[in-house]
């Protein structure tokens, strides 16, 4: 399988000298093309901390991280900056759309920041796909928990990512919702081929998964 993305000897450290604390301690991870990954792990095992330097959104103490062919480690904070606009794509899960902007526009919003125009075809599929048609003009707040996060699932897809990183994208929804948004997040991003790292603490949201990885005390356990 062609490897998306990966994680080479990952070490992220916080504070220096005797106080200094290793969040990650050496980790080495690789997510396949149109792979759905789980971490999991108890709090305070790194699995936040590992999405985060997988990401671009925090920086490794040492290590290398991959995305396609490039080594985003080295790279400036405005490459960095592109290369997440145009090759990642997050679901968060406090949602995080804008309360000012419709269903519509909270789903365009990262090309327009970016002065491009969404493939009406994709849009199309992700309004239809996600049951989004009715809801299109509502402002966040006249939308159901389950509604606003699929609002952001089509945010995260519609600049077409190679990778899409889920930050505990159900943790506030009710189990019927879950599944729901999980089902939903795992079938339309299998039918695009894109590559999914979810960071999860649920039992029943890493069953979507096509594997889980399991962090303890900064490394990889299982």
């Amino acid at each position: 399988m062609r490897a998306i993305l990966q994680g080479l000897d990952l070490v992220k450290s916080y504070g220096h000298g005797e106080t200094a604390v290793r969040a990650l301690n050496g980790v080495s991870v690789m997510f396949g093309a149109g792979e759905f990954t789980a971490i999991m792990g108890p709090s305070g095992s790194g699995k936040s901390t590992l999405m985060h330097c997988l990401a671009g959104l925090d920086s490794v103490s040492d290590g290398r991280v991959l995305v396609g062919d490039t080594d985003i480690t080295r790279l400036s904070d405005r490459a960095l900056t592109r290369l997440r606009r145009d090759r990642i794509g997050f679901v968060f899960q406090s949602f995080n759309l804008l309360p000012q902007l419709t269903a519509t526009k909270n789903i365009t919003l990262p090309l327009r920041l970016a002065g491009r125009r969404p493939d009406p075809q994709l849009l199309d599929h992700l309004i239809g796909t996600l049951g989004l048609s009715g809801r299109l003009q509502h402002l966040p707040s006249e939308l159901s928990g389950g509604q606003q996060q699929r609002v952001a699932i089509a945010r995260a897809l519609i600049s077409q990512p190679q990778v899409v990183f889920a930050d505990e994208p159900t943790g506030n929804l009710d189990s019927r919702s879950s599944a729901e948004v999980l089902t939903l997040l795992r079938g339309i991003t299998a039918d695009l081929g894109l590559t999914v790292v979810m960071v999860t603490h649920d039992p029943r949201a890493a069953e979507h998964a096509d594997r889980v990885v399991e962090l303890r005390d900064g490394q990889v356990a299982a």
